[in-house]
């Protein structure tokens, strides 16, 4: 009698399992995507799960696991495992599906790292009746996520203090009207009436304007060196000081565009979407550019292209003018300092913000040229 218990166990149990083989996942669905397309570095945002049974047969349990980078952190919750690597964790979740059941799953994450996330792929697995897994596939998502630079104080960003503390005529896009007056001149064909002087043309008997100091229409293109030191090779020694500079690049940015300042953005790296080819944003003005530097800054891959002088030498070549540049570097080296002053000799105006501050002494050391 023992004998045929068993016998009639095994054969239930090898059936089940047959069963739930062919028809656990069907009609089974999954899908997750976050609450907001697009934040900055230390906000937190929700991944919400949604996963349905849409069939008679229920799920005993079903196990979705997934590979994601550690820029994002995840809250401890019940039916949630996560472990992580140096790069990347790994999460697996548990449902337990009733018949024509969906269940919606709400993750709070911590955006830890500046980044473009993209969550395409997971593993999903199905048990049977007494717990053994019995299907599996692999699935396609399309949760997509822009984490923006970590904001910081335009007060914390260690500016040359000769210009821009001392001398607000050549800081000129930092202040509240970027059209500083140097002086007076006589009027000349082609000069826009709403500049004329009329105290000084009173006093003159002559047509006065207002001699604009450098350009009435600054430019300014904000520029940062993925290179921590002269002698680095492809692998990037210190990306957190690189992070750093491209947070001071978009509170900059901002600022300057807040105040209607046309302004464009460098990198001599590439983008996760564009491989290959270094970050040229030409300047421009209004809040559609902040948001394409903004998600260009997500995108960014902490890989160098080329060399900064080599990136510079070919605004150079393009011949490029009229145009304020802050270059945002970690260093100064002799074939940098060179391309600045081929730049300063096309008509730019050249100021650098070091990173490093065991390069502090080396601040300023850059003069404008208007």
């Amino acid at each position: 009698m023992i004998s045929w218990v068993i016998v009639v166990a095994i054969v239930f149990i090898g059936l089940q399992a047959m069963f739930f083989r062919r028809y656990a996942l069907r009609k089974v669905t999954y899908d997750r995507k976050f609450n907001v397309e697009r934040c900055f570095v230390g906000d937190q945002v929700e991944l919400v799960e949604t996963i349905a049974n849409r069939k008679l047969l229920p799920l005993p349990w079903l196990r979705i696991e997934s590979t994601i980078h550690i820029g994002l952190s995840f809250q401890n919750q019940t039916n949630l495992d996560t472990s992580s690597g140096t790069y990347y964790q790994n999460h697996k979740s548990i449902f337990s599906l009733m018949s024509y059941t969906q269940i919606t799953r709400r993750h709070v994450v911590t955006c830890d790292k500046r980044g473009w996330y993209r969550l395409r792929t997971a593993a999903m697995s199905a048990g049977d009746m007494i717990g053994g897994q019995a299907a599996s596939k692999s699935l396609e998502t399309h949760a997509d996520l822009l984490v923006f630079p970590k904001p910081v104080s335009l007060s914390d960003i260690p500016f040359p203090s000769h210009s821009w503390m001392g001398d607000l005529t050549v800081r000129r896009w930092i202040v509240d009207d970027p059209f500083l007056i140097a002086g007076v001149r006589e009027y000349q064909y082609g000069d826009a009436m709403n500049r004329v002087n009329w105290k000084a043309t009173a006093r003159s008997g002559r047509l006065q304007v207002n001699k604009r100091d450098y350009t009435a229409d600054p430019r300014l293109v904000v520029c940062v060196n993925v290179e921590v030191s002269e002698n680095m090779w492809a692998a990037v020694t210190d990306p957190e000081l690189v992070e750093l500079g491209i947070s001071y690049a978009a509170t900059i940015a901002d600022f300057a565009l807040a105040k209607g300042i046309p302004c464009g953005f460098g990198f001599n790296g590439v983008t996760l979407d564009r491989p290959g080819e270094c970050v040229r944003i030409a300047p421009e003005g209004g809040g559609e550019q902040m948001n394409a530097i903004l998600e260009t800054m997500a995108k960014l891959e902490i890989a160098r292209v080329l060399p900064f002088e080599i990136f510079l030498e070919e605004d150079v070549g393009m011949g490029v003018s009229n145009r304020d540049y802050l270059l945002i570097t970690p260093f100064l080296s002799d074939k940098i300092r060179l391309q600045i002053e081929r730049l300063q000799e096309n008509g730019n105006s050249v100021e650098v913000l070091l990173t490093d501050n065991a390069d502090k002494q080396e601040r300023g050391e850059i003069s404008n040229a208007g």
